[in-house]
Parts: structure tokens; sequence; C-alpha cells
């Protein structure tokens, strides 16, 4: 996907899971764009600490202001305390985007429950708490709003070993609908994408880089997505020129979800 030109300038966001992956790749892409940018992340060593520290700096290169919030989004009370001082650090707050999410990967008989735990806290209450607080705070400002929750393709593709991923992102779905419904009259859009397999740091806790050129060349485009694209993405769905679009889901998959037979079909 090609950048288009919209411009953020005056505008403020918050984008959890921003240190890594889609959630770096939208923060860069709005800052760009003009956008200044509170960034969440979660680490657990300090190199992901370091990798947090890098977004910041590069958003501030781009001429934008930038705020880092360190915490974990499974906890309500810390997303709430993240978006009061974004808004106190940035002003009004324009857009949100729930990137952050945890996935084991285990077949259901053998999962390990605290993983599993794990992964719907960050995944699903993750995105709500983000989605309640941004949605709470665009209301009291009266001037409307637009909101992105990742999900995936798993939301409707039933990938064996990724059960508790599946439930979440398929929850994430109707709470972008539900959430679009209820905020319509207060000028709020709430949309989804639906990335396909892309080339993030997540992939490579489970595969090697081996597996992960075998598994895209099998894709029917052929190569996995770029964090980028997805970024570009997301600044649309955000962005006026998408203002007509609400509780919908924009798909960047490759053709990940086409029949599986895709890739070899030949007129």
């Amino acid at each position: 996907m090609t950048a288009d030109t919209t411009d953020f300038s005056g505008r403020n966001v918050l984008i959890t899971g921003a240190s890594r992956g889609i959630g770096r790749a939208t923060a860069l892409e709005l800052a760009r764009r003009g956008a200044d940018v509170a960034v969440n992340y979660f680490a657990t060593d300090d190199a992901e600490h370091r990798e947090a520290e890098q977004v910041i700096a590069e958003i501030k290169a781009l001429g934008r202001r930038g705020l880092l919030s360190h915490g974990d989004v499974s906890d309500q009370a810390f997303v709430e305390a993240s978006l009061r001082d974004a808004v106190d650090s940035l002003g009004p707050l324009h857009y949100f985007v729930a990137c952050a999410c945890y996935s084991d990967r285990e077949w259901m008989l053998d999962a390990d429950m605290q993983g599993f735990e794990r992964t719907i806290d960050v995944t699903m209450w993750g995105a709500f708490y983000g989605l309640r607080a941004a949605a709470s705070q665009m209301v009291a400002q009266g001037a409307g709003g637009s909101i992105v929750i990742v999900s995936s393709p798993r939301a409707f593709m039933p990938h064996p070993g990724s059960m508790a991923y599946n439930m979440a992102k398929a929850a994430i779905d109707q709470m972008v609908r539900t959430a679009a419904t209820e905020l319509a009259g207060e000028r709020i859009r709430v949309n989804g994408i639906h990335p396909g397999w892309i080339d993030t740091p997540g992939e490579r806790k489970f595969l090697s880089e081996t597996a992960l050129a075998r598994y895209a060349d099998d894709l029917p485009w052929g190569r996995l997505g770029e964090p980028s694209e997805i970024a570009c993405g997301i600044a649309f769905l955000l962005s006026d020129a998408a203002d007509y679009m609400t509780g919908s889901f924009l798909k960047i998959d490759g053709g990940i979800t086409l029949p599986w037979w895709a890739k070899n079909a030949s007129k």
C-alpha cells in the first residue's frame, strides 16, 4: 500500500503496543504526517526499553512531540492514567489506536492456562480498556474522534494452536461494531483492521527465518506484509478521508483469507 498525503498536523494520538511491529510503524507514519504521538509499550528487558526510546527519538527527529508511556494495557487503571497523561502533555485526544497484543501458541488441550489468560487479558481486555478510555475522553471533548482497533483474520479463521488469540480477536471485531453503534451519535468513528501475516518481531517468537520464508512463499501474494503497509491502512481509517466509515474492517492480508488454491489458480 502506498502512503497517501493526509496531513495530521495539530492532531494527537495515543497508540498502544507502539515500540515494535505495527504499532511502531503506525507511530512513525502518523508523526511523518504531522501528528504528535503518545507511545505506549510494555518491556520485560532493557532491549525493549531501548526500542521504545528509539521510537520517541525518531518522532522528535521528525519535528513532532512524543510521549513515552510504559505499562501493561491489561491494567485498566494504568490505561486510564496513561490516557490522562497523554492529554495533559499533548492536548486533546483526536485518535486512538490499539495495537498491543500477546499470544501463546499451544493446542487447547495442552495450553498453559496462565498464558491463555494472559493472551485474553492483553489482547481483548487491553483493547477494550483503551477503547473505553479514549471514547470517554473524546465524548468529554465534544469534538468527535477516530479509533482503530487492530484485529486479525483469526477472528474468523479458526487457526489451530491459537485458541485464546482467535477468541480475543473475534471479541474485538464485535467490540468494534458495538462501539461504533454506541458512539455514532457522538461523531466518534470506530473501525478495525485485519492484517495478514506481517513481518514483525512477534512472529520470530514462534518461527525461524527459514520457516518464515517458506510459509511466506506459500501465501497467495508470495511474501509477508510489512508493518508500514498496515500503518498506511490505519492512517487512512483515522483520517477524514474515511469519514463515512465506522464499524468497518479494512483487510490488508496479501490474500491469506482467499481459498487455499488461490496462489495456483490460473486463467
